[in-house]
């Protein structure tokens, strides 16, 4: 149930994203489904690789590089899911970063701090 509900919360906020920026679109809250799917499929499969392999450019800039690559992530996406674009490279880490943002103030706010 946890999961679902943190899907759906992924799922708002891409959806959001378009009221934030211009350079983002999402035509309907199926399309945002379906991306908040993928990209968590990704975020799990791939992006952990894709982290030990970066991880010298990482430590050499501090980190920061970890936004350019959830950005990179997110604009694959968006090159091809239908309904979903992103105009550019920087408008594709910004939008990763208000989305990681959103996501986060959403997930903590509705679902609460885990109880062990």
């Amino acid at each position: 149930m946890r999961l679902l509900l943190v899907w759906l919360i992924n799922a708002a906020a891409l959806f959001a994203l378009p009221y934030i920026f211009d350079s983002i679109r999402v035509d309907s809250f199926y399309t945002a489904l379906i991306v908040a799917l993928i990209l968590g499929l990704i975020n799990t499969l791939i992006r952990p690789v894709l982290l030990v392999l970066t991880l010298p450019i990482t430590i050499l800039t501090l980190g920061l590089f970890i936004f350019v690559l959830n950005g990179l992530l997110l604009w694959f996406i968006a090159s091809f899911i239908k309904g979903f674009t992103i105009a550019g490279f920087w408008p594709a880490v910004f939008g990763a970063i208000v989305y990681s943002l959103i996501s986060w103030a959403a997930t903590s706010f509705i679902l609460g701090e885990k109880k062990s």
